[in-house]
């Protein structure tokens, strides 16, 4: 009589990787805050000066909406299940090193606001430490002996094409932003510069992949980081706006109006 074969054990989530998403999460929320909570005073508080307020209000909302990912991520036993999380997380991470490398002027290094030099610089260690530490202990992890476990339900179908079809818009226009932002720019509801716009398009690329990544699932119970974040930021997004009030100057598209604090 012939024995089944054992199943293999699950791959589980490596302690470093834990630790690397609970800090990204940490990292996240401090960076929502400054750009929530300052947005009128970038030039003070954050790494560059943001104008119009609203973009750094966009921005901050994409960065708390990113706390909940990379924290049930992190809380994870097994890699399966927090996987949807880092790709996205390092490509964002490193088109964001890539833009600041082309943008290198419009950073406070050189600011005589104390508050803001020490933003650039922190900005700096971040992204570029970031994307390097992921990518080694995504390749021992992903290097760790497992599998995945018995996949469970998958979230209905017209959930995963929704998703599918958000993904595969934010990949194609945060791309569009972020190799031509003053091409493709105008076509964003305010004013971007070319450093915001290649901002917000790594955010949008970054966005894109986890759903596109989302969808490849076929797992509820394996995206549910993703679903938190997704939660996360149509209210974190309408917040900062709904306190922002517009002066325009004759152009009824928005796009020469000044946002600011009501």
């Amino acid at each position: 009589m012939s024995v089944p074969d054992a199943a293999p054990p699950v791959r589980p989530l490596l302690r470093p990787m834990r630790w690397l998403l609970y800090a990204a999460g940490g990292l996240v929320f401090l960076a929502g805050l400054q750009l929530t909570v300052f947005s009128e005073e970038t030039s003070t508080y954050f790494a560059w000066t943001i104008a119009p307020p609203l973009t750094a209000a966009f921005l901050g909302a994409a960065y708390w909406a990113a706390v909940p990912v990379e924290i049930l991520a992190a809380r994870q036993s097994a890699w399966a299940k927090a996987r949807v999380a880092v790709p996205a997380i390092w490509l964002f991470t490193t088109l964001t090193l890539v833009a600041t490398l082309l943008h290198f002027d419009k950073f406070h290094f050189s600011s005589p606001i104390a508050s803001a030099q020490a933003a650039a610089w922190f900005w700096l260690a971040i992204y570029a430490g970031v994307p390097v530490a992921m990518g080694v202990i995504g390749w021992i992890q992903v290097r760790t002996p497992g599998g995945d476990p018995p996949p469970g339900p998958p979230a209905p179908l017209w959930i995963r094409i929704l998703v599918l079809g958000q993904g595969a818009g934010m990949l194609v226009f945060g791309a569009g932003l972020f190799v031509d932002p003053v091409l493709v720019g105008p076509l964003w509801p305010w004013t971007l510069t070319a450093l915001t716009g290649r901002a917000v398009g790594a955010w949008l690329i970054g966005l894109g992949f986890a759903a596109v990544h989302g969808y490849r699932e076929e797992d509820l119970s394996r995206i549910q980081p993703l679903a938190a974040g997704y939660v996360t930021f149509g209210p974190c997004n309408s917040s900062p706006s709904r306190g922002m009030r517009a002066t325009c100057t004759g152009t009824p598209s928005g796009r020469g109006c000044t946002w600011r604090s009501s």
